[in-house]
């Protein structure tokens, strides 16, 4: 893998892309961004305070806004479950490395996430999870330039498979 350039981690909430992404930091010698966080203090309120003040269509548009401007050279970069649906954003962060799908079944994710409802999750209103994950797939497959599974494995595991596939590259 080229010391240069940025790793994109893309996939549902729960996947673990932040979590993964500061140990995948230091493992390659990058500067770990969170785009949620971007967003967050570029608008001065969490997630899930801007999707009730306003829409989740708001907030896609502005985690458009911001990964569209973002200039993330060395990076590993842990984005938002919804970052797939801005085309304009995507194709930025794509410019600096390649993205890596975290890609784990809805009933993994389940296990996972506790706080659907409330965790700022960018979804159309009364839209249940499994519809969410079904929509989403296909865009996180159209993105990825890796595709790592994560289903019955830890976080080591899951962290070695993207080192390698990323080596193998």
């Amino acid at each position: 893998m080229h010391k240069q350039g940025s790793v994109v981690l893309i996939g549902m909430p729960g996947a673990g892309k932040s979590t993964l992404g500061v140990l995948l930091a230091k493992e390659l010698a990058k500067d770990f961004v969170d785009t949620d966080v971007l967003i967050q203090l570029r608008e001065d309120k969490t997630l899930q305070e801007i999707m009730n003040e306003t829409d989740y269509l708001n907030l896609r548009r502005i985690e458009g806004e911001v990964i569209a401007e973002a200039d993330l050279p060395n990076h590993v970069i842990a984005t938002g479950g919804s970052v797939v649906y801005s085309e304009e954003g995507m194709h930025n962060l794509l410019r600096f490395g390649p993205a890596v799908f975290l890609n784990c079944s809805a009933d993994e994710l389940r296990r996972r996430i506790h706080n659907y409802e409330s965790r700022g999750i960018a979804k159309a209103p009364g839209q249940s999870f499994e519809e969410l994950f079904e929509e989403r797939q296909a865009l996180y497959r159209r993105y990825a330039d890796i595709v790592v599974d994560c289903d019955g494995q830890d976080l080591e595991q899951v962290l070695a498979q993207v080192v390698s596939k990323l080596e193998a590259r």
